[in-house]
């Protein structure tokens, strides 16, 4: 298989040399996520008259658009994070890659944006990996960040679906995100600002989302803690999100996530911390939960743990909730067995010491 590769990277362009030496895994912690890439990048291109074409690997370098194009003025962006670990064994090996393509179709359908090929796009992933394989880090914890991204690159300023797409991966290494230890974290409960609105675009991937999350992070981090606790955007009753997280509480015998409502991120994390919990026989519930709700079950004792799920940290253990005012302290700040459970498990199988059962890794081959 990984002959196919190199036989196909040949294939789609002349690939130079990478003189660039990977970096040791104690480099790559030593650095801030996302700020180291690989040597190579994919690149294709989309218009209505020919669909997808020009697929090729090539060097990591800058791109040249026209300052009119419209991903920089009518934001027509999508992206997915996938991750690529180091196993044991010592094989690299992708998690759940499909379930992220097909997501990113997803965000594509909602941002009026033309769909991807799962399959071909994942050969080209895998060939790309294998390329810069020495890039995968061995090192616990660390893993190759993965991003494929879509923008608009039609120049005009008028305001419609561009003609034009551009669709490209960068490989980013990066460090262990508990390089101090597994422990909780304060949120701040924000009813001040919304994440995202119904019938909008709060279940996309879409940059817009994120840049317009930094203003409350911002005030999260003014009020001492790590990251924001999203609320609903009608009521701000409903818990939504936390960060760029969902986000689960464990409340007398129920594991409990608010249910998909179009405004929440439909997480690929969340969805395997689902099916191990089920697996466990856990009772998982997907539901509304209100904050009123949430605090309550703190002051009496029956909310234990509390933590957010997402690619980059794999599951957060949440400590405190700050919420109008009053700091509200879950478990005496100590990350909770269940949240333990979870999260020795899900990397066992990204980094091959536990059996994955369900299939969720592809190797590189």
């Amino acid at each position: 298989m990984r002959n196919f590769y190199l036989f196909l990277i040949c294939f789609v362009g002349f690939i130079s040399p990478a003189f660039a030496k990977a970096p040791s895994a104690e480099e790559i912690n030593q650095r801030g996520f996302g700020t180291i890439f690989t040597p190579h990048m994919f690149v294709m291109e989309w218009s209505q008259d020919h669909g997808w074409h020009n697929a090729r690997i090539q060097d990591y370098k800058p791109f040249s658009f026209d300052p009119a194009s419209l991903h920089m003025h009518y934001a027509q962006t999508i992206f997915e994070g996938i991750k690529a670990f180091r196993m044991t064994s010592g094989e690299c090996a992708l998690f759940r890659p499909r379930d992220h393509l097909k997501r990113m179709n997803s965000s594509a359908r909602i941002m009026s944006m033309p769909e991807i090929d799962v399959d071909e796009v994942l050969i080209y992933l895998k060939a790309l990996v294998s390329l810069d394989a020495d890039w995968v880090p061995g090192l616990k914890g660390t893993s190759l960040y993965i991003r494929p991204s879509m923008i608009a690159t039609e120049a005009t300023l008028n305001l419609k679906a561009s003609e034009k797409y551009t669709f490209f991966i960068l490989l980013s290494p990066v460090g262990s995100f508990y390089q101090n230890g597994f422990n909780t974290v304060p949120i701040f409960v924000c009813d001040q600002y919304t994440r995202a609105s119904f019938g909008g675009v709060g279940e996309a991937k879409t940059g817009g989302n994120y840049g317009a999350g930094l203003r409350a992070q911002k005030l999260a981090k003014k009020e001492g803690c790590a990251q924001v606790l999203w609320l609903d955007p009608q009521e701000r009753t409903y818990v939504e999100e936390v960060g760029t997280m969902n986000i689960f509480f464990v409340i007398d015998d129920e594991v409990v996530t608010p249910a998909l409502s179009g405004s929440i991120l439909a997480g690929i994390t969340r969805k395997s911390i689902l099916a191990l919990g089920n697996k466990w026989g856990l009772n998982m519930s997907e539901r509304k939960i209100s904050i009123d709700e949430v605090i309550k079950a703190v002051q009496e004792g029956r909310l234990t743990e509390a933590f957010g799920t997402g690619t980059a940290a794999a599951i957060a253990p949440i400590g405190k909730l700050k919420y109008k005012g009053v700091v509200y302290t879950i478990n005496d700040n100590q990350v909770g067995p269940i949240t333990q459970s979870l999260y020795d498990a899900l990397c066992g199988i990204q980094y091959g010491t536990e059996q994955d059962e369900d299939g969720w890794l592809e190797l590189i081959e």
